[in-house]
């Protein structure tokens, strides 16, 4: 069974650092490449670019929440968000097909 997960390759999670511009200051975001991957389809749907992407929502968590404790685990469950959404969409178009 988790032949599957454990043959992942390991370019997937290999940790990647990128520069990225959060509220006036420039940072380093440090995560995995997958998640980064799926930052930029992220945003290119949203059309933008993942700089301004993440920038975007680092200011717009501030706004709600006034504090950000792990902004890198928040971008790593967005993505789950996002490929769970990716994926409910792909099979409620599979049943209509049906």
């Amino acid at each position: 069974m988790c032949d599957i997960y454990a043959s992942t390759d390991p370019a997937l999670y290999e940790p990647v650092s990128r520069s990225i511009r959060l509220n006036g200051q420039v940072t380093s975001l440090r995560l995995e490449r997958r998640f980064w991957t799926l930052l930029d389809q992220l945003a290119h749907h949203e059309q933008l670019s993942t700089p301004q992407f993440v920038s975007t929502l680092y200011l717009e968590v501030l706004q709600r929440r006034g504090e950000i404790q792990n902004f890198a685990s928040l971008l790593r469950v967005i993505c789950t968000e996002y490929a769970s959404r990716q994926a409910n969409t792909l099979a409620e178009e599979a049943a209509e097909l049906l």
